[in-house]
């Protein structure tokens, strides 16, 4: 395939390095592992000595395929959703494919253009963060054909990799229940996920395990962010309230984050005062002043699998689930009142 920007063609690159067109074209075919020999490496050499760039879209639409997928996060501004974009970005490289991402918010309008957008580009398949208990856009993609997984969540049909946000949630409410508390809060993401449900079902069984009851007002459904985990803490840190959790499981880091700026503002100090888990353990977690205890979830693993599932869609069940782990810190700390 010729180079247009430089005039220089693979038949150039063949000759100089007195090699066949198609051991040319084997050695700079870079879908997958680099060809090893000294032929290979003697061809590479001279196509950047001579300035050959490899045509890859128009070789790849001559297959039928781009090598690239599509990534949809509700916005990159969130640590959790970088951080699994960066991850599926390592496995599509991984597999000799490219990652693009398009953000949507949570509105399922924007989600279904940002999708649009990303399939106009010719991607070989959509792997969505957003999916939405009450999507239509995983259905609409099931319909037509087109190759697609969800990551982090799931709607119980389409192709899925995420964590065991159940026995997350479990896994952080029984660390609690262990260190003594009885007085614990929990606060989830959005209920339309089925992240925050999954979490907040596993909390439950750790406190109905122990007989312990969840109030009303101490479960509360709010967004992933900083701004939601501070709302949610001046509802529960609350002064002029009777009685206040001695605990709280926080359902994402960002949301442990924002439940910390409400404590240091009432005088609690994390750890003593108030024992707080967060989730997905992500990197700030271990740095801050009072270290977060937090479930970590494998993201790299979650991705590659949610690749795979686009790559390879499975003739099994929809779900393939990664086992969380618990990451114990000085903000979980040790009960104030002991059962």
């Amino acid at each position: 395939m010729e180079s247009p920007e430089h005039g220089v063609t693979l038949k150039d690159v063949a000759a100089a390095a007195g090699v066949s067109i198609s051991t040319a074209s084997r050695a700079l075919d870079d879908r997958g592992a680099a060809v090893k020999s000294d032929t290979a490496d003697r061809v590479r050499q001279l196509a950047e000595k001579l300035g050959y760039r490899r045509n890859a879209f128009a070789s790849s639409l001559r297959r039928g395929e781009t090598r690239t997928l599509g990534v949809l996060v509700p916005r990159l501004s969130d640590t959790v959703m970088a951080m699994t974009f960066e991850a599926l970005d390592r496995a599509a490289a991984d597999r000799g494919y490219f990652a693009i991402v398009a953000t949507s918010g949570d509105d399922p309008v924007d989600e279904r253009r940002a999708a649009e957008t990303l399939l106009d580009r010719n991607v070989d398949g959509l792997i969505l963060a957003t999916a939405r208990l009450d999507d239509q856009l995983p259905r609409s993609l099931r319909e037509r054909g087109i190759a697609h997984s969800l990551v982090l969540r799931t709607d119980g049909i389409s192709p899925s990799a995420l964590g065991d946000d159940e026995l997350g949630g479990y896994l952080a409410v029984r660390h609690l229940l262990d260190l003594g508390h009885s007085a614990i809060a929990v606060v989830t993401g959005p209920n339309f996920t089925s992240s925050a449900n999954s979490r907040l079902e596993g909390a439950r069984r750790a406190l109905d395990e122990a007989g312990v009851d969840l109030p009303a007002s101490w479960s509360i459904a709010a967004g992933y962010g900083l701004r939601q985990g501070f709302e949610a803490g001046e509802q529960l840190f609350d002064p002029s309230s009777d009685r206040l959790p001695t605990a709280v499981f926080a359902a994402n880091d960002n949301i442990a984050l924002g439940l910390m700026a409400v404590a240091a503002r009432r005088g609690l100090q994390i750890g003593s005062d108030l024992a707080l888990v967060g989730y997905n353990d992500i990197p700030l977690a271990s740095m801050l002043p009072t270290p977060l205890s937090s479930v970590h979830v494998p993201f790299d693993d979650i991705a590659r699998t949610a690749v795979d599932l686009v790559l390879k869609p499975p003739s099994g069940g929809p779900r393939h689930a990664a086992l969380p782990t618990l990451i114990p810190r000085a903000s979980s700390g040790q009960a104030l009142h002991p059962a």
